[in-house]
Order: C-alpha cells, then sequence, then structure tokens
C-alpha cells in the first residue's frame, strides 16, 4: 500500500456499494411494475441531468426527463419493433432544446434510454438471477478497480479522459469480474465460458464510467448533479452499470450469453 494514498472516499464508496447492491437486489428480486418504474424513475433523472449538462434550463431538463421515464414506460407496450424509433425521437427532440453539443446529446440520451431498456428486459425475460449477475459484476468490478488502483497505483489506463484510472485498477476489475462469473456459474448454468463473458461486461461497464467522464470533461462539470450529496449524481453513480447492460443487450440479441441460448 503506498504511503501517501488517501482513503479519503474509502468509507462513503464502500457504504455506497453495499447500499446499491442490497437495494438493488432487492428491487430485483421484487420484478414486476416496483423494477419497471425503478428503471423509469432512474432514466428520467439521468436525462435530466444529461440534458442540464448540456445546456439546457431547469425547466426544459424537468421536461425531457419525465418525458424520457414516460416513453420508456409506453415502450413495454409496444411491439419490439416500435421501440428504437420511440426512445430515438426523445433523444431527438432533446437535442433540439440543449444549447450545446446537440449530436452527442443525442448520442448520451439515446444510450441512456436503450441501457435502462435493457435492464427491464432482461428482468422480464431472463430473470432474477441473471440481473443479480450483471450487478454484482459491475459493483466487484469498480470496487476492485477501486483497491487495485488506490493501493498500487501505476500507469494510467486513459489519463486525458479519466486521470484517475489506472492499469492496475482496470486490471484489478476484470479479475474482479471474473470472480463473479466462477461464482455465477453453477446458479445460471452458463459453464466456464460464463467467466470471460463477465470479464467482457466488466470492462463493458469500466468504458461506460469513461465515456461518462468524457461527457463531464466536455460539458465542465465535476458531477453529473448533486441529487447525492457527497456523491455526484444518478449518472455518476449507474454510468458502470449503462455501459455493461448495453453490452449484455447485444450479447443477449446474438445470442451469445451462455444458459440463455
Amino acid at each position: 500500500m503506498s504511503a501517501g494514498t488517501n482513503w479519503s472516499d474509502l468509507a462513503p464508496r464502500v457504504i455506497s456499494g453495499i447500499v446499491m447492491l442490497v437495494a438493488g437486489a432487492a428491487v430485483v428480486w421484487i420484478g414486476g411494475w416496483v423494477f419497471n418504474l425503478v428503471l423509469w424513475c432512474l432514466a428520467g433523472l439521468m436525462l435530466w441531468e444529461a440534458a442540464r449538462m448540456f445546456g439546457a434550463n431547469s425547466a426544459k431538463a424537468a421536461l425531457l426527463g419525465a418525458l424520457g421515464g414516460g416513453i420508456l414506460a409506453i415502450c413495454s407496450l409496444v411491439p419490439g419493433i416500435a421501440v428504437l424509433p420511440l426512445l430515438a425521437a426523445v433523444a431527438i427532440s432533446g437535442a433540439g432544446q440543449v444549447t450545446r453539443d446537440k449530436s452527442l446529446y443525442w448520442g448520451f440520451a439515446i444510450w441512456i434510454l436503450l441501457a435502462c431498456f435493457a435492464m427491464i428486459n432482461l428482468r422480464e425475460q431472463a430473470g432474477f438471477i441473471w440481473v443479480l449477475w450483471l450487478i454484482c459484476v459491475v459493483i466487484i468490478s469498480d470496487i476492485a478497480g477501486y483497491f487495485a488502483g488506490k493501493s498500487l497505483g501505476g500507469p494510467k489506463f486513459w489519463p486525458r479522459i479519466s486521470p484517475k484510472k489506472t492499469w492496475s485498477g482496470t486490471i484489478a476489475g476484470w479479475i474482479g469480474a471474473g470472480l463473479i462469473g466462477l461464482i455465477f456459474m453453477v446458479p445460471l448454468n452458463a459453464g466456464i465460458s460464463l467467466i470471460w463473458i463477465s470479464i467482457l461486461v466488466g470492462f463493458a461497464g469500466q468504458m461506460g464510467d469513461i465515456a461518462e467522464s468524457a461527457v463531464k470533461r466536455r460539458a465542465g462539470v465535476k458531477d453529473s448533479s448533486n441529487l447525492i450529496p457527497g456523491h455526484g449524481g444518478m449518472l455518476d453513480r449507474f454510468d458502470g452499470m449503462l455501459g455493461a447492460s448495453m453490452l449484455v443487450m447485444l450479447l443477449w440479441l446474438s445470442r451469445l450469453l451462455p444458459g440463455l441460448t
């Protein structure tokens, strides 16, 4: 352990991770409209944060958040082929309300909506254990990366975008994700390939974190909002989950998730 390492954020980070895991597991276990409602609200809050970062005023940002959450709810009632146009329309309408980087906002907004939609469908069609696996991969990867990065330091992973992330932390995150894959192999009837899938999903979560960092750097803000005092906003807490759930959706649609094919 480095002598000068600053661990001042250790307690809040670990506590928030445990709270997210317990609360997330409870909501995922309940499933149904409770799980869907939580995802609709999270999507709306993240869209509100995104709109604010890209220059929309408070009223417009709130409207865009409400619209996004509402359309995501409607998507559960329409055929699958109609979902993408609906979500794209929300992102396009939002791009018309922000004052800068409209194309970047559009991409960011559609990413948020698709990732939340993927989580809802994974719970409905794959079940509780698969969503619990996804949550554990993201949280354990983040915690392992935090400890290794703080303790070992070393070369930066992508210093221009995320100057605090190190290669040691990144690799530790992969190891943590792989261990989660090992633990869930039997419950998911997925075989040893779940280890490698989990590492890929953990890396996707790390890239989601880096993507959000890049957006914040572009917008000139430290946190996406102050909704969570001392911890930033919803995007700051769920950026990794957005990246990971997008990859899981693609693997699922490609029939590459072991145990679900």
